[in-house]
């Protein structure tokens, strides 16, 4: 019964555009230029995450295009978020610490799905001096049951 409330929840929200004109911002990865669009999901995140961990480096970008959801959504996203809080945290705790702080969006908002790149600055130090590129999440596989089901063998 639960699972059908969020069911239902997550099929309302991704209905739904956004209310607020978008704008482009664009963001150096590596030695790549990687376009995102900045919402009003987008802004709450990056805000949240600005105020909460003082990161040294933060990018925010929707992914919802990557995905099997209506035009102009905001339920997939990807987080990069270099911060000293980090220090002697374990990823596991950094990535709860991310999901604590975006709780709301999480679990009564729109996101969908969030992607956590979460780094001390002298692991993204090391990162960008060996220039690893950050790359999107993949595209939908057909979550949304389109796809025929995978054979099984026995």
């Amino acid at each position: 019964e639960k699972c059908c409330m969020i069911l239902l929840k997550l099929q309302k929200w991704t209905m739904k555009p956004p209310k607020k004109k978008m704008m482009m911002k664009t963001t150096r990865i590596g030695t790549t230029l990687a376009h995102r669009t900045m919402t009003t999901v987008a802004a709450s995140i990056e805000s949240k995450l600005k105020q909460q961990l003082q990161p040294t480096h933060l990018e925010v970008w929707n992914e919802s295009h990557r995905h099997n959801v209506p035009e102009n959504s905001e339920t997939h996203f990807k987080v990069i978020v270099v911060s000293h809080q980090f220090e002697k945290s374990p990823l596991i705790k950094r990535h709860r610490t991310i999901n604590n702080i975006l709780k709301e969006e999480l679990e009564e908002g729109p996101v969908h799905a969030l992607s956590i790149v979460a780094k001390t600055p002298s692991q993204w130090k090391t990162l960008e001096e060996n220039n690893v590129q950050i790359d999107p999440s993949p595209n939908c596989r057909g979550g949304d049951g389109s796809l025929p089901p995978k054979s099984t063998k026995s």
